[in-house]
């Protein structure tokens, strides 16, 4: 099926999810009539939010969104934002159609500020200091990213070595899957998923903690089902654009999150660090004219 189908399929959630309620078992039902009441503030939760609002399981909440015909609850959300959102809200939720370049500007870098702010204040010194320790300890780091999470990844990667940690990066789903597989209690593993959600991110780091590495994420504050495959958790705060299919203020946060993680790793490791940053700099020196 081609993707415009798919999406004129997913077209009025609300009203298919009217035209289906009185067949729907209780459980389905009690998911259902969450959505239904709470269309607006579904749009910002996670999958794992809604099951635990709607007392139901993870399962049966995606369960009611292939009935509805969505791949999951991802592609309902997205639905019931077209349902409920002016079309502009996708490239930006602060943005209208008769804004200036001053405006947009203003509003761009203004939620890019706001989410370094709220990520400041949101990250946990404590797992900082668990995440450190336990990529020092390891004799691999292994980084797992997709979609707009992928560069973020790559770039941590690269960071990584940079300091003299032995660290590799998987973008692809199933080289995730594989490396996740073959991690064992030697490996640290660190994810990077806004919405905790994002099922090849999931999957190759649930692979990875049964393997027995130490799993770390960056992900934004709030429940999801990565939490339940973490060791160590590195929380964003990035008012996200809930509507849009692609990141823009949560790249910023995750950013941050790992400058602040890869400064630290620097410095509880000065000597290597240095001794590392000077060779690299000399290798790279000569790929500069």
């Amino acid at each position: 099926m081609s993707e415009p189908k798919a999406q004129e399929r997913l077209m009025n959630v609300l009203d298919r999810i009217s035209a289906i309620r009185a067949d729907l078992p209780p459980t389905a039902g009690r998911i259902a009539d969450f959505i239904t009441e709470y269309a607006a503030d579904v749009v910002h939760m996670s999958v794992t939010e809604v099951a635990e609002r709607a007392k139901a399981s993870e399962g049966s909440v995606v369960g009611l969104c292939q009935q509805l015909g969505a791949r999951g609850f991802q592609q309902i959300k997205i639905a019931l934002a077209r349902d409920l959102v002016q079309p502009v809200q996708f490239i930006h939720e602060d943005l209208n159609p008769a804004d200036g370049l001053s405006e947009v500007v203003a509003k761009i870098f203004g939620g890019g500020l706001q989410a370094l702010q709220d990520t400041q204040n949101a990250l946990d010194l404590v797992q900082l200091g668990r995440a450190v320790e336990a990529i020092r300890k390891a004799k691999r780091v292994e980084v797992f990213g997709v979609g707009s999470a992928a560069p973020i990844a790559e770039d941590a990667m690269y960071r990584l070595l940079r300091i003299g940690i032995n660290a590799r990066v998987s973008v692809d789903s199933h080289i995730m899957a594989i490396t996740g597989s073959l991690c064992d209690p030697d490996v640290a593993v660190l994810t990077i998923s806004h919405s905790g959600s994002t099922i090849e991110t999931l999957t190759a780091t649930k692979l990875a903690k049964e393997a027995g590495a130490t799993t770390i994420a960056v992900t934004n504050f709030g429940r999801s089902p990565l939490l339940a495959h973490t060791d160590i958790v590195l929380h964003t705060l990035a008012r996200e654009t809930q509507f849009r299919t692609e990141a823009m203020t949560s790249r910023i946060a995750q950013l941050a999150v790992i400058d602040t993680l890869i400064a630290a790793l620097a410095l509880s490791d000065y000597d290597r660090a240095v001794a590392t940053i000077d060779k690299t700099f000399d290798v790279l020196s000569v790929k500069r004219v």
